[in-house]
């Protein structure tokens, strides 16, 4: 998953940066409005966790004019306005979570796993694939009903070609969901990633689309091209 920061307080950026990078997600920040415009327009994003105080304006109405704009990734707002009326304008602004600074970490994580799970449309917190279930909140992986240990980086790989299961996802978009723009990456990383899940969780559950790129088929058509 990639997330963009909208924060300039620079030790609350760098707490948050921190902890989505430990759970293997990618994600840059931005300390203005202008700047995370700019990192909309350059690259998709699959969630904005964004501040409202910012040094170049309100983000209240920068969510509005964005969601008038086209905006379809969650929002989650993250502040110190915990007036009645803030929260309010600001879920009424197109916001899709609220929450109050100081906020516990668990608290933030599970808020962004419903957000994402909301936005694809699935109800259930645990994702299943055949004889693979996905529990996201324990970052648990489990395959035939045993336990498969994957590192942070297989995890959100893995995590994110189920969520576009059907769709080919290119080594662009894989490499953007799992890094940011400030992050050195090996030029074979994500195929490491890759190879480490094959062999965890069988070859054939990820397939390479030669020129492409990588997905994961529904369900129904890996039964169908079984038969």
């Amino acid at each position: 998953m990639r997330v963009l920061i909208v924060e300039d307080d620079d030790a609350i950026a760098e707490g948050l940066a921190a902890l989505l990078r430990a759970q293997g997600h990618g994600c840059d920040v931005c300390a203005t409005l202008a700047c995370a415009s700019r990192a909309l327009q350059a690259e998709p994003f699959d969630l904005v966790l964004l501040d409202l105080g910012l040094p170049d304006g309100d983000g209240i109405d920068w969510l509005r004019a964005r969601r008038a704009a086209g905006l379809r990734c969650p929002v989650l707002v993250l502040t110190a306005r915990d007036a009645l009326a803030d929260r309010v304008a600001g879920l009424d602004s197109g916001a899709d979570d609220y929450l109050v600074k100081p906020f516990a970490p668990e608290e933030l994580l599970a808020r962004m796993r419903v957000a994402l799970r909301r936005s694809a449309g699935q109800a259930e917190a645990v994702l299943r694939h055949g004889a693979l279930t996905v529990d996201p909140a324990a970052r648990a992986v489990w395959l035939h009903g045993q336990p498969v240990a994957l590192r942070a980086k297989e995890f959100a790989l893995l995590w994110t070609l189920l969520r576009a299961r059907g769709r080919v996802l290119t080594r662009a978009q894989l490499q953007q969901a799992l890094y940011g723009f400030d992050d050195t990456v090996e030029s074979n990383a994500l195929e490491v990633h890759i190879h480490h899940l094959r062999r965890k969780l069988g070859e054939g559950l990820i397939r390479t689309v030669r020129g492409v790129g990588y997905t994961i088929a529904r369900w129904s058509e890996e039964r169908d091209g079984a038969a």
